[in-house]
């Protein structure tokens, strides 16, 4: 790795440059959902159970979480300007893969691979939080996260809509071409900044450990972002077997429609960083879980009604994504020089809360279907909200250094 550290321009961040960071920041989130609406046309093409298909969002999330926490650390060391659009080509090689995949295995495999290059907007977050100033900071990683709501929303239905319109596969060459020009684009646009450490590559690994060991309020932090992205995903796998069978019987495109409620989320999330700035973190927290715990009473109640449905998928990211945005943003705040290692333990512990998400999801349907599903998702909102009340006054609201 090298150990040059000529680099010294630090260009402040502008309103454009935001607004690209938020959109291949979404594009590359978004590489992350494609199959959730895809699960019963991919279990026909394949011949296996619809559970078995909601692997694929498992074997996604899995090979995510590796993706950040074997990648995103190199944020804080090496010439982001080079790598960031290195990995996002590397993303496009596995989209064709998954594209052009045979057999059912080596599709499980290849999203594993999609999982593990799309990290390019968690590299994008800290380089933002790096570029901006004190007082912008929040607000630019609330514009980013909301990019990145936008692009799992918008995934969803462009999926659902066109493996309507030219099945599944076709969905997967789309996303390697956007994300090949993004690549291009980032490529030529991508500011210089300083390199501030010169770690080897397995010191850099276990610095993320000493980091996390260092600081309780991320710790607490990164329990509480596990638990929630849990319930995000348990419900939204568990959405897509609901509106796909009785008495619904909504087709990919229907159920990708019915994600688009959920952009509500997408204000919010870009909004929530002001709550951070003005010391409100903590107890706005405590409110984005309560607004979660009765979003998902009313799906529970919404079996069998659209209306309540919708209703809770509108409450349910504007909860999630509130709460998305104020733990990073605590953590951008935490150790300027790591920022790229507090993200890399923040994401990784998220998605692997999402990959035990999906898993229940095809569990808890086989077994009880869209109630079982519900009282999985209350359970773990009560076991958050209460890590939030007993570390409220403590951990959480340590002071920053």
């Amino acid at each position: 790795m090298s150990k040059n550290n000529s680099v010294e321009v630090t260009p402040a961040m502008t309103g454009s440059q935001a607004l690209l960071f938020a959109v291949a920041s979404g594009a590359a989130v978004g590489n992350l959902y494609w199959a959730q609406p895809l699960l019963d046309y991919i279990a026909d093409a394949f011949e296996v159970s619809t559970g078995s298909a909601g692997l694929l969002v498992t074997a996604t999330q899995i090979g995510y979480a590796l993706g950040i926490f074997f990648l995103v650390p190199l944020g804080d060391v090496v010439d982001r300007r080079r790598f960031i659009p290195a990995v996002m080509l590397c993303s496009a090689a596995a989209l064709i893969l998954s594209a052009f995949a045979p057999s059912f295995p080596l599709l499980l495999a290849a999203l594993m691979l999609v999982g593990f290059s799309t990290v390019s907007g968690q590299l994008l977050i800290p380089l933002a939080s790096d570029l901006a100033g004190d007082r912008e900071r929040s607000r630019l990683i609330g514009m980013i996260v909301s990019g990145i709501l936008i692009g799992i929303l918008a995934s969803r239905t462009i999926s659902g809509l066109m493996a309507d319109l030219l099945g599944w596969r076709a969905i997967y060459i789309a996303a390697a071409v956007v994300t090949v020009l993004l690549a291009l684009v980032m490529r030529r646009t991508l500011p210089q900044i300083e390199r501030r450490q010169t770690l080897g590559y397995l010191g850099l690994l276990k610095s993320v450990f000493t980091i996390v060991a260092k600081y309780p309020s991320v710790q607490v932090t990164l329990l509480l972002g596990a638990m929630m992205f849990a319930v995000f995903t348990l419900f939204w796998t568990g959405l897509t077997f609901l509106l796909s069978s009785a008495p619904y019987g909504y087709s990919a495109g229907q159920i990708g429609l019915v994600g688009l409620a959920g952009l509500t989320g997408a204000v919010a999330a870009r909004r929530c960083g002001g709550l951070h700035d003005r010391g409100l973190s903590v107890p706005a927290t405590g409110i984005f879980l309560l607004l979660l715990l009765v979003s998902l009473i009313l799906a529970d109640l919404g079996a069998e009604s659209i209306l309540l449905i919708l209703i809770a998928v509108i409450l349910l990211d504007v909860a999630i994504q509130g709460m998305n945005v104020l733990n990073q943003s605590r953590l951008m705040t935490v150790d300027s020089a790591s920022r790229s290692r507090l993200n890399t333990a923040f994401i990784v512990c998220n998605f692997a809360g999402g990959a035990i998400g999906s898993a229940l999801a095809g569990l808890l349907w086989s077994v009880g279907g869209w109630h079982a599903i519900s009282m999985g998702e209350i359970l773990l909102t009560l076991c958050a909200l209460v890590l939030w009340f007993f570390c409220r006054n403590g951990a959480l609201n340590q002071q920053q250094q």
